[in-house]
């Protein structure tokens, strides 16, 4: 072999390795945009939806805490981002608890249209 038949290979074997740790860039970015669409973008949007449940909060609400209690919203906090529940039938218990520990929220128009909605169907 002379030394031109050398560089030849030289480079043949550069433009391979550049090839290939092009390749390895693109198959790192498809794997980003993959988890970002199936375990980021779907966080975020829940994210969202459970601060706008909490944001719209009021006094009198029934909700439901990750613990699984149901109760009834007596006081609202925002500053310490904190909310007062009555829980149990003769509402002796009151409980102050983050809001980031509230899971569901039921309005108590809600409550009613679902009552009105039961009726219907039994008749």
């Amino acid at each position: 072999m002379n030394f031109s038949n050398l560089m030849l290979l030289d480079a043949a074997s550069g433009a391979a390795a550049g090839t290939s740790s092009l390749f390895i860039i693109v198959i790192y970015i498809a794997i980003f945009a993959v988890l970002y669409f199936v375990m980021l973008r779907p966080q975020r949007k829940e994210q969202k939806q459970k601060a706008q449940l909490l944001s719209q909060l009021a006094v009198g609400d029934s909700v439901r805490t990750t613990g699984g209690f149901i109760g009834t919203v007596i006081d609202i906090d925002d500053e310490t981002s904190t909310v007062i529940v009555e829980f149990g039938n003769n509402k002796n218990c009151r409980i102050p608890m983050v809001k980031d520990a509230i899971v569901e929220v039921e309005k108590p128009e809600d409550a009613v249209n679902k009552d009105n909605a039961k009726e219907e169907k039994s008749k």
